[in-house]
Protein backbone atom coordinates (compact mmCIF):
# COMPACT_ATOMS: atom_id res chain seq x y z
CA UNK A 1 0.00 0.00 0.00
CA UNK A 2 2.85 2.33 1.01
CA UNK A 3 4.85 1.63 -2.30
CA UNK A 4 1.06 1.83 -4.31
CA UNK A 5 0.66 5.49 -2.55
CA UNK A 6 4.53 6.37 -3.00
CA UNK A 7 4.54 5.69 -7.01
CA UNK A 8 1.16 7.61 -7.44
CA UNK A 9 2.61 10.64 -5.62
CA UNK A 10 6.10 9.98 -7.82
CA UNK A 11 3.80 10.26 -10.67
CA UNK A 12 1.65 13.36 -9.63
CA UNK A 13 5.00 15.56 -8.88
CA UNK A 14 6.40 14.10 -12.01
CA UNK A 15 2.73 16.01 -13.67
CA UNK A 16 3.29 18.88 -11.90
CA UNK A 17 6.95 19.48 -12.56
CA UNK A 18 6.55 18.52 -16.55
CA UNK A 19 3.40 21.51 -16.88
CA UNK A 20 5.86 23.96 -15.31
CA UNK A 21 8.48 22.70 -17.47
CA UNK A 22 5.76 23.02 -20.46
CA UNK A 23 4.76 26.78 -19.04
CA UNK A 24 8.02 28.35 -18.57
CA UNK A 25 9.11 26.75 -22.26
CA UNK A 26 6.79 29.24 -23.08
CA UNK A 27 7.32 32.10 -21.12
CA UNK A 28 11.23 32.52 -22.25
CA UNK A 29 9.63 34.19 -25.64
CA UNK A 30 12.16 31.87 -27.71
CA UNK A 31 9.23 28.98 -28.89
CA UNK A 32 7.27 26.67 -27.45
CA UNK A 33 8.46 22.89 -26.66
CA UNK A 34 7.99 20.90 -29.93
CA UNK A 35 5.09 19.04 -28.37
CA UNK A 36 2.95 21.82 -27.79
CA UNK A 37 4.26 24.16 -30.22
CA UNK A 38 0.75 23.38 -32.51
CA UNK A 39 -1.31 24.93 -29.68
CA UNK A 40 1.21 27.36 -28.78
CA UNK A 41 0.82 28.87 -32.36
CA UNK A 42 -2.67 28.70 -32.19
CA UNK A 43 -2.75 30.68 -28.91
CA UNK A 44 -0.21 33.21 -30.02
CA UNK A 45 -2.60 34.54 -32.76
CA UNK A 46 -5.88 33.89 -31.52
CA UNK A 47 -5.45 34.24 -27.67
CA UNK A 48 -6.98 31.77 -26.55
CA UNK A 49 -6.24 30.00 -23.21
CA UNK A 50 -3.05 27.80 -24.38
CA UNK A 51 -3.56 25.16 -21.88
CA UNK A 52 -6.99 24.79 -23.49
CA UNK A 53 -5.97 24.12 -26.61
CA UNK A 54 -3.54 21.71 -25.37
CA UNK A 55 -6.29 19.79 -24.13
CA UNK A 56 -7.71 19.81 -27.47
CA UNK A 57 -4.59 18.78 -29.21
CA UNK A 58 -3.82 15.79 -26.53
CA UNK A 59 -7.65 14.83 -27.32
CA UNK A 60 -6.68 14.48 -30.51
CA UNK A 61 -3.87 12.56 -30.49
CA UNK A 62 -5.37 9.97 -28.22
CA UNK A 63 -8.09 9.10 -30.95
CA UNK A 64 -5.43 8.84 -33.17
CA UNK A 65 -3.68 6.28 -30.96
CA UNK A 66 -7.30 4.65 -30.46
CA UNK A 67 -6.79 4.26 -34.70
CA UNK A 68 -3.35 3.02 -34.52
CA UNK A 69 -3.39 0.98 -32.51
CA UNK A 70 -6.96 -1.09 -33.88
CA UNK A 71 -7.74 -4.00 -31.64
CA UNK A 72 -5.14 -3.37 -29.57
CA UNK A 73 -7.04 -0.75 -28.19
CA UNK A 74 -7.85 -0.71 -24.12
CA UNK A 75 -10.98 1.29 -22.79
CA UNK A 76 -7.74 2.35 -20.38
CA UNK A 77 -6.38 4.70 -23.10
CA UNK A 78 -9.33 7.05 -22.32
CA UNK A 79 -7.48 7.90 -19.07
CA UNK A 80 -5.44 10.02 -20.61
CA UNK A 81 -8.15 12.44 -21.40
CA UNK A 82 -9.02 12.62 -18.10
CA UNK A 83 -4.95 12.88 -17.02
CA UNK A 84 -4.36 16.08 -19.80
CA UNK A 85 -7.72 17.67 -18.37
CA UNK A 86 -5.88 18.08 -14.89
CA UNK A 87 -2.39 18.45 -16.62
CA UNK A 88 -3.47 21.31 -18.63
CA UNK A 89 -5.27 23.09 -15.51
CA UNK A 90 -1.87 23.55 -13.51
CA UNK A 91 -0.12 24.86 -16.84
CA UNK A 92 -3.05 27.10 -17.16
CA UNK A 93 -2.60 28.05 -13.27
CA UNK A 94 1.48 28.04 -13.47
CA UNK A 95 0.46 30.57 -16.88
CA UNK A 96 -1.54 33.10 -14.46
CA UNK A 97 0.99 33.05 -11.47
CA UNK A 98 4.00 33.52 -13.06
CA UNK A 99 4.48 37.02 -14.17
CA UNK A 100 8.19 36.58 -16.45
CA UNK A 101 8.25 38.87 -19.23
CA UNK A 102 10.98 37.99 -21.93
CA UNK A 103 12.94 40.37 -23.66
CA UNK A 104 16.16 39.83 -21.80
CA UNK A 105 18.26 36.94 -23.82
CA UNK A 106 20.97 36.07 -20.86
CA UNK A 107 17.70 35.57 -18.40
CA UNK A 108 15.41 34.15 -21.41
CA UNK A 109 18.07 31.45 -22.18
CA UNK A 110 18.56 30.84 -18.47
CA UNK A 111 14.83 30.15 -17.92
CA UNK A 112 14.85 28.05 -20.92
CA UNK A 113 17.50 26.08 -19.29
CA UNK A 114 15.46 25.83 -16.14
CA UNK A 115 12.85 24.47 -18.40
CA UNK A 116 14.00 22.05 -20.34
CA UNK A 117 15.34 20.52 -17.15
CA UNK A 118 12.36 20.53 -15.53
CA UNK A 119 10.77 19.15 -18.64
CA UNK A 120 12.80 16.35 -18.64
CA UNK A 121 12.42 15.51 -14.97
CA UNK A 122 8.53 15.93 -14.90
CA UNK A 123 8.83 13.48 -18.52
CA UNK A 124 10.95 10.67 -16.93
CA UNK A 125 9.14 10.74 -13.67
CA UNK A 126 5.80 10.21 -15.51
CA UNK A 127 7.02 7.94 -17.89
CA UNK A 128 8.85 5.78 -15.35
CA UNK A 129 6.05 5.11 -13.03
CA UNK A 130 4.42 3.42 -15.86
CA UNK A 131 0.76 4.30 -15.06
CA UNK A 132 -1.25 6.87 -17.53
CA UNK A 133 0.82 7.98 -20.20
CA UNK A 134 1.16 11.39 -21.22
CA UNK A 135 -1.34 11.38 -25.06
CA UNK A 136 2.71 12.85 -25.96
CA UNK A 137 4.30 9.71 -25.22
CA UNK A 138 1.29 7.74 -25.75
CA UNK A 139 0.89 8.71 -29.45
CA UNK A 140 4.79 8.28 -29.96
CA UNK A 141 4.40 4.58 -28.04
CA UNK A 142 1.86 4.06 -30.55
CA UNK A 143 3.42 4.89 -33.47
CA UNK A 144 6.61 2.62 -32.54
CA UNK A 145 4.70 -0.44 -32.24
CA UNK A 146 2.70 0.29 -35.58
CA UNK A 147 6.43 0.85 -37.41
CA UNK A 148 8.33 -1.46 -35.52
CA UNK A 149 10.70 1.67 -35.15
CA UNK A 150 12.53 2.49 -31.82
CA UNK A 151 10.66 4.75 -29.55
CA UNK A 152 13.26 7.54 -29.80
CA UNK A 153 13.44 7.41 -33.33
CA UNK A 154 9.58 8.02 -33.46
CA UNK A 155 9.56 10.66 -30.78
CA UNK A 156 12.27 12.52 -32.59
CA UNK A 157 10.15 12.03 -35.68
CA UNK A 158 7.14 13.33 -34.00
CA UNK A 159 8.71 16.33 -32.62
CA UNK A 160 9.91 17.63 -36.16
CA UNK A 161 6.26 16.60 -37.48
CA UNK A 162 5.02 18.95 -34.41
CA UNK A 163 7.55 21.29 -35.41
CA UNK A 164 6.81 21.33 -39.13
CA UNK A 165 2.93 21.81 -38.56
CA UNK A 166 3.43 24.96 -36.39
CA UNK A 167 5.33 26.46 -39.31
CA UNK A 168 2.95 25.74 -41.74
CA UNK A 169 0.55 27.35 -38.79
CA UNK A 170 2.80 30.33 -38.55
CA UNK A 171 3.00 30.78 -42.18
CA UNK A 172 -1.13 31.03 -42.98
CA UNK A 173 -0.85 33.02 -39.93
CA UNK A 174 1.31 35.66 -41.67
CA UNK A 175 4.56 34.80 -39.43
CA UNK A 176 6.68 31.37 -39.55
CA UNK A 177 7.89 31.41 -36.53
CA UNK A 178 5.05 32.50 -34.50
CA UNK A 179 5.15 29.74 -32.05
CA UNK A 180 8.27 27.92 -32.88
CA UNK A 181 12.02 29.52 -32.15
CA UNK A 182 15.39 28.64 -31.00
CA UNK A 183 14.03 27.58 -27.72
CA UNK A 184 11.95 25.18 -29.84
CA UNK A 185 15.23 23.65 -31.27
CA UNK A 186 17.08 23.58 -28.12
CA UNK A 187 14.83 21.54 -26.36
CA UNK A 188 14.26 19.25 -28.81
CA UNK A 189 17.54 17.96 -28.09
CA UNK A 190 17.83 19.02 -24.69
CA UNK A 191 14.81 17.68 -22.65
CA UNK A 192 16.11 14.18 -24.39
CA UNK A 193 19.68 14.40 -22.60
CA UNK A 194 17.87 15.08 -19.44
CA UNK A 195 15.70 12.26 -19.32
CA UNK A 196 18.32 9.79 -20.17
CA UNK A 197 20.58 11.44 -17.38
CA UNK A 198 17.83 11.66 -14.86
CA UNK A 199 17.04 7.92 -15.49
CA UNK A 200 20.77 6.87 -15.24
CA UNK A 201 20.86 8.62 -11.64
CA UNK A 202 17.26 8.27 -10.41
CA UNK A 203 15.34 5.63 -11.82
CA UNK A 204 16.53 2.90 -9.90
CA UNK A 205 16.03 4.70 -6.82
CA UNK A 206 12.32 5.94 -7.77
CA UNK A 207 11.24 1.85 -9.24
CA UNK A 208 12.74 0.82 -5.17
CA UNK A 209 10.72 3.13 -3.65
CA UNK A 210 7.38 2.65 -6.16
CA UNK A 211 7.61 -1.34 -5.63
CA UNK A 212 8.65 -1.31 -9.64
CA UNK A 213 11.08 -4.14 -11.13
CA UNK A 214 12.92 -3.49 -14.36
CA UNK A 215 10.84 -4.49 -17.48
CA UNK A 216 11.80 -7.28 -19.20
Amino acid sequence: MQKTAARWGFYLLGMLVLAMGLTLNTKTGLGASAIVSVPFTISQKTGWSFGDLTLVAYCVLVAAQLVIKGKRRQWTDLLQIAVSLIFTRFMNLFAALIPYQSGFLPADLALLALAILLTGIGAAMTVDMRLVPNPGDGIVAAISMLSGRELGFCKNCFDFGCVAVSLLLGTAFGSPLLGVGLGTLISMVGVGRVIAAFNALCRDFLWQKAGLTQPV
